[in-house]
């Protein structure tokens, strides 16, 4: 049964690793963890955890290999943004930017929930929405989340969103401005959904 919920105003972290997959990063001069993480655009978390061999994050030189996560749901994440987008386009709204530390939220929060068997904008390690944003740095003046999970394509899951009314607010909202999207499975397949929006500081 597919379900669907909406908070105008909303927000995790025990990633389930099934949304990464594997590969190799030779640092270079000049790299550090952080810019390495930007670069690729994976959290610092991740590649720290990934390379229990660094003992030190800040200590890292030329030439290193690091184990790298690679995200394997960023093509039906970036189909969702693209869909957005064309609802907004239509509606001759401003586009929304993707923003790849939102969708990283976002993919925690869809994680946590096919992990743990919830559904719900409450998240049981960091509450709101609002708060876990925040909880990863994330500054904002307004946010929205909507939720979902069953729906199996992204077409199927926009098509769900655009016919809530509530969800449809939220992504027809002009005032939002940046987008995050993040897709997990559980252990039968069923996939997890979250758009994350958001106007920054």
């Amino acid at each position: 049964m597919k379900k669907t919920s909406v908070l105008i105003l909303i927000f995790l972290m025990l990633f389930t690793m099934q949304a990464f997959a594997q590969s190799t990063y030779t640092v270079q001069p000049g790299d550090t963890m952080w810019k390495i993480a930007v670069k690729n655009q994976v959290g610092l978390s991740e590649i720290i955890s990934a390379n229990p061999q660094i003992k030190n994050p800040a200590l890292i030189y030329p030439g290193q290999k690091l184990t790298m996560p690679v995200i394997t749901t960023t093509a039906q994440e970036n189909e969702v943004i693209r869909l957005v987008n064309v609802q907004r386009a239509n509606a001759g709204l401003q586009l929304l930017t993707a923003n790849w530390q939102l969708s990283r939220v976002a993919r925690y929060k869809s994680a946590d929930m096919a992990q743990k068997g919830y559904f719900s904008h409450t998240v049981p390690t960091y509450g709101s929405p609002f708060k876990m944003m925040e909880s990863f740095g994330l500054s904002f003046s307004a946010a929205g989340e909507n939720i979902a999970y069953g729906q199996r394509t992204p077409q199927e899951v926009m098509n769900d969103w655009m016919n809530s009314p509530g969800h449809r607010s939220n992504i027809m909202n002009p005032t939002y401005t940046q987008i995050g999207v993040g897709l997990a499975k559980d252990s039968k397949g069923v996939c997890y959904w979250t758009q994350m929006f958001i106007k920054p500081l």
